[in-house]
């Protein structure tokens, strides 16, 4: 199958290499020179623009940002004459796996309905681990025809796939599951900063906690601690990974959300505030388990 992918970041790249180590022919493209480069040294055909990589292409995949650069790439920029969709063959099946706004995923499906083209959102979780191994999670926004079509394409990036609901929901799901990943990560980061302010070995206590009530995903897969675990970015200096600034977005998207439906979010709020101010404090690049440096700062300052 010839698929064309949009967006090479640090869980597009990898998503892209296990779809042409399955045996599809990919054509893939981002602005970035850099991230063209980094994935033409791993086999992959670099096409020259978005529009040249959709040319003959039965399936579609986007891994962008966020809403406006879905809304740009799809529909065009403000002045453009078109965006991708006026060069995507009808009949053809996109898959936008960016985390956006549901209402972006909403208005883009209703443009590539009029198209003759098949729109779905399918947001992904599990880290660029997850990306690498092939074993992201894929929650769906489409219908049940457009799922089945598009699940032979996830198989070979995921290993689980949930169906949310109509076009948009895959988004819904996802803004919620980030929304608690960013409250469990600053707690797990809060607790073990507090228990090394008390003279704990990191590692012992986060074992503790982890075999314990307060266990979670964060102990488990992506401690925040440095040297805690080898394989998490705070090991790395917290390179890679889920950015700050991303984290930041999605609970932005969150607490949007939240605000359309009247739904009372407040560990959210918080969330989003705090990671605010870590951004702000320059750590926006960081992979988003550094919120632990601030918290740090404070268990330190509060034993002094």
């Amino acid at each position: 199958m010839h698929i064309a992918f949009i967006g090479l970041g640090h869980m597009g790249g990898p998503m892209a290499v296990n779809l042409q180590k399955a045996g599809h022919s990919v054509a893939a493209f981002d602005l970035s020179p850099l991230a063209c480069d980094k994935f033409a040294a791993a086999g992959l055909t670099i096409a020259s623009s978005a529009a040249a990589a959709v040319q003959g292409a039965q399936v579609v995949i986007s891994m962008l940002p966020a809403s406006r650069h879905v809304q740009a790439l799809y529909l065009g920029a403000p002045g453009d004459s078109g965006g991708l969709l006026t060069q995507i063959a009808p009949g053809t099946l996109v898959i936008d796996s960016s985390t956006i706004a549901a209402a972006t995923s909403q208005q883009v499906a209703h443009a590539a309905d009029a198209a003759g083209i098949d729109f779905i959102d399918a947001p992904v979780s599990g880290g660029t681990g997850g990306a690498i191994a092939g074993t992201l999670t894929f929650m769906v926004g489409a219908s049940h025809a457009q799922l089945e079509r598009a699940r032979p394409v996830l198989e070979k990036m995921g290993s689980n796939i949930f169906h949310a609901g109509h076009v948009g929901a895959g988004q819904t799901a996802k803004i919620c599951n980030n929304m608690l990943l960013g409250i469990l990560m600053i707690g797990t980061s809060e607790a073990i900063a507090l228990g090394v302010a008390n003279g704990l070995d990191p590692q012992v206590l986060s074992e503790i906690m982890r075999r314990s009530s307060g266990g979670n995903w964060a102990l488990e897969k992506y401690n925040p601690w440095p040297g805690v675990q080898e394989s998490a970015p705070s090991s790395k200096a917290y390179a890679g990974g889920f950015g700050t600034d991303l984290m930041l977005k999605d609970l932005g998207l969150a607490q949007e959300n939240a605000g359309a439906v009247q739904a009372c979010t407040p560990l959210g709020g918080l969330a989003r505030s705090l990671y605010a101010m870590h951004s702000m404090a320059g750590h926006g690049g960081l992979d988003f388990s550094s919120i632990v440096q601030s918290l740090q700062k404070r268990a330190d300052a509060s034993a002094s």
